[in-house]
């Protein structure tokens, strides 16, 4: 719980204050001089300290410099009834994070305090991430909004048991650091974690990747390879972009899970395994299992708990924490944010999602060196738009069975009959347009 200190030579104005920052939720003590202040905050931590400006000397200048140049990190607000520009320049040159004329509202004081409170919390939590990202060899997942604490549920209850995962979501949502979450978090965490990107290998160089292979198994195997299983031996196996995996993989995939036994390319020898398997895809899996690309006996063996990631447009708030954070990791100097650049990347549609994020801070301190971000800094597209379906125009009298199906046919030629670029075009997910080509008799 906060803790501030109500500073003012008027005992009444000291009382109605602090009584209402109370009613919020909050510590309050008080002080009717700038003496009686000092004594208190060299005997006190506070987060803040509200003051009066005129007051017999000490007064809230003098009390100012005083607080800041013992201990910077307690913010103070400055009360007064004579506010000059003068007088705020020179106020706000000493350090204070604010100044309120009297008489003011007691509600745009509460406010005041919360904004400053709800920075700190911000500032904290980067210095955590910070701390955090120095001990670990990955980064972490960064967020605070209602999506993301559930997701830390989920992750929670599922890092207690031996479950396979499935982790669902688009393309640059975070989906290896949240199976890295899992594994940390785990009775698994002090084996390998091993990560497998299954769409960037040939068949049969994930094949070799997964199971390894024996000396002479094909051109080049020099000598005896552990795969990928044998090195997460005890650990965790993350499997990303399953659903890229080959038909005749997913076989080998399916017996390793349910023998719990592998054998090596151009091997006979069948090895014993104890891995965990989580896996993550962009792809509907369910769609690519109505249209045969994708076995439903490995899918439910995988889909044991599955867990989807928001995307970033999904998770907003978590926008200005996201941001700072790229910013002061990246080694380019740390330049602050303006607020109305908060605001261009909150109305933005994040179609790589945070790792557009990322790249898109990272190239904005570059062009910025190091000092504050501006919007004519930031590389973003249009606000967002609602998705809808886009269909040909037609006549009046053509059906609107017709003009889907047009639409449907139009997509797959434009995708040369890739239904996944077709589904993107179409802005419906795949399974949508499994059921489309069904109902129009195009598959």
């Amino acid at each position: 719980m906060a803790k501030i200190l109500i500073v003012d030579d008027e005992e009444k104005m000291t009382h109605l204050v602090s009584g209402e920052l109370e009613d919020n939720g909050y510590r309050c003590d008080i002080a009717n001089s700038g003496q009686a202040a000092l004594e208190k905050f060299r005997s006190n931590i506070y987060d803040i300290v509200i003051t009066d400006l005129r007051m017999d000397p000490p007064d809230g200048l003098a009390l100012l410099r005083k607080i800041k140049a013992e201990n910077s990190q307690t913010e103070v607000i400055i009360m007064t009834a004579y506010a000059t520009a003068s007088t705020a320049v020179e106020a706000m040159k000493s350090g204070a994070y604010d100044y309120i004329i009297k008489p003011f509202s007691l509600d745009e004081l509460v406010l005041k305090v919360e904004k400053i409170l709800d920075e700190k919390r911000r500032s904290d939590r980067l210095e955590q991430l910070e701390e955090d990202l120095k001990s670990r060899s990955y980064d972490t997942f960064i967020g605070e909004s209602k999506p993301v604490k559930r997701l830390f549920e989920l992750v929670e209850k599922v890092s207690r048991t031996d479950a396979n995962v499935l982790l669902l979501g688009k393309s640059g949502t975070g989906k290896e650091l949240v199976a890295n979450m899992i594994h940390s978090s785990s009775p698994r965490r002090e084996r390998p974690f091993v990560a497998v990107n299954c769409a960037a290998l040939t068949e049969t160089l994930l094949e070799s990747e997964l199971f390894g292979h024996e000396k002479g198994a094909f051109t080049g195997a020099i000598k005896r390879k552990p795969g990928r299983f044998e090195l997460a031996e005890g650990g965790t196996l993350f499997l990303d972009e399953i659903g890229e995996m080959s038909g005749q993989l997913q076989a080998k995939l399916l017996r390793a899970l349910e023998e719990r036994k592998i054998t090596r390319v151009g091997g006979t020898e069948e090895i014993d395994i104890d891995v965990r398997v989580i896996s993550a895809t962009n792809r509907d899996l369910e769609a690519d299992m109505e249209g045969g690309e994708f076995r439903e006996d490995l899918y439910f063996r995988l889909n044991v708990f599955p867990i989807r990631i928001p995307s970033l447009s999904e998770r907003v708030d978590d926008i200005p924490l996201l941001a700072n954070y790229f910013a002061r990791k990246s080694g380019y100097g740390h330049g602050d944010l303006a607020p109305e650049v908060l605001d261009l990347l909150k109305e933005y549609n994040w179609r790589g999602n945070v790792r557009e994020l990322k790249n898109i801070i990272e190239r904005a301190l570059i062009l910025s060196d190091g000092d504050r971000i501006r919007p004519e800094h930031i590389a973003v597209g249009p606000a967002k738009q609602p998705e809808r379906l886009h269909l040909r125009a037609g006549s009046p009298e053509e059906g609107l069975d017709e003009m889907e199906k047009a639409a449907v046919i139009d997509a797959l030629q434009k995708a040369r009959g890739n239904k996944t670029r077709a589904a993107e075009i179409l802005k419906i997910t795949r399974r949508m347009l499994y059921t489309r080509l069904k109902k129009y008799g195009l598959d």
